[in-house]
């Protein structure tokens, strides 16, 4: 007799992904506390004796070893930002449009409901598939869960092509912008403000820095047949000590979203350049990734799915596969305009859609 943790949420894999869409986001899983859901994803595989299923912390790795020439990683993240008045889901019709409304829907637990469902239901796919669905994407970089793998179990990574259910609207988007974060400091001399000559004022000193920032036009970068507008803006701004008090200190925080055909060492540069003259301190970075499409598994996929492949202007984890080699691409149901948002909510025509172009490609014999 088997004895079952009442505690652990039974998700039913045989529901509808729509439904599956629902049973998962209704487990809060705000980054950090993904222990429930990643407990309910391993009990759910329980009975799938076709994978072989791994777990570190609160990453789930899921893989058919059917001795087939090619392997496909498909993975998704399990945690959300935080809840604001948002959970649980509901159902709701706009302009005629059938949504699931609710924290999650869109990013991205739509993407790994169908992501379950296909693991559990594709018992003898054309490739050879790992499925992972991590923890701890909303955070820092140091806590990502696809990374702490690429870290410490590499191997559990390779593969042949990639996948990352990250919101497209159930498009193809190929690769991702990189991303660079610098504060800019100017400094001066502190005085007080009634005799402010004495001194010298650090904020007034920010304006040039703010007019390059105003004037700077973005690039526009064909990178293999798809063309990324880079950006280049003031995120925060700090200075001053007292109401009375000429600072002595400003920092301009500026974000750099980068065409994938730059480094982050270029992209360094490239601030370096247009603020030269200023302290300027490196925050983080994370390199892009190239659009991955000319691969043969990706021009197959391509091919199952339809439609035309578009940039991936945000950051997102395919850059981890495309630094260990593996092309990657973003595939998921969900407007990513409404990812983080309050009224975050889901097409249930993307949902089922994204599942059929999945199903499709990984049964077909052609792959």
């Amino acid at each position: 007799m088997s004895i079952v943790d009442s505690a652990v949420p039974v998700l039913d894999l045989s529901a509808t992904s729509i439904a599956l869409t629902q049973q998962l986001c209704d487990i809060e899983s705000v980054s950090g506390n993904e222990a429930t859901i990643a407990d309910a994803i391993v009990a759910s595989l329980a009975t799938s004796g076709h994978l072989e299923v791994t777990r570190d912390g609160d990453a789930i790795v899921a893989s058919t070893n059917l001795g087939r020439s090619r392997r496909v990683v498909i993975a998704g993240h399990i945690d959300t930002v935080p809840v604001n008045n948002n959970l649980p889901t509901r159902f709701e019709t706009i302009d005629g449009v059938d949504y699931l409304w609710g924290r999650g829907t869109v990013d991205m637990k739509a993407g790994v409901a169908v992501q379950l469902k296909l693991a559990a239901e594709i018992t003898d796919p054309s490739v050879d598939v790992t499925w992972i669905w991590y923890d701890n994407e909303e955070v820092a970089d140091s806590l990502n869960g696809l990374g702490r793998l690429a870290r410490n179990r590499p191997e559990l990574l390779a593969g042949d092509f990639a996948i990352l259910g990250e919101p497209t609207n159930s498009g193809i988007e190929g690769g991702c912008n990189g991303n660079l974060r610098v504060e800019v400091r100017t400094f001066g001399l502190r005085a007080h403000s009634a005799r402010a000559w004495v001194g010298h004022n650090a904020i007034h000193d920010v304006v040039p820095i703010l007019a390059t920032l105003a004037d700077y036009v973005p690039r526009e970068v064909e990178v293999d047949g798809l063309v990324y507008r880079e950006g280049l803006n003031a995120v925060g701004i700090s200075g001053g000590i007292a109401g009375n008090v000429i600072p002595d200190e400003a920092m301009v925080h500026i974000n750099y979203r980068f065409a994938p055909s730059r480094s982050v060492a270029e992209a360094i540069a490239h601030l370096g350049e247009l603020f030269d003259g200023y302290e300027m301190t490196v925050v983080d970075s994370a390199e892009g990734a190239r659009p991955g499409l000319d691969a043969a598994l990706a021009k197959n996929f391509l091919a199952a799915v339809g439609g035309e492949a578009r940039p991936k202007y945000g950051w997102t984890d395919v850059a981890r596969f495309s630094a260990l080699g593996t092309p990657a691409v973003n595939y998921g149901p969900g407007d990513p305009l409404k990812a983080h948002a309050d009224d975050e909510r889901v097409a249930l025509t993307q949902i089922t859609d994204c599942e059929i172009g999945l199903r499709t490609w990984l049964t077909s014999p052609s792959v």
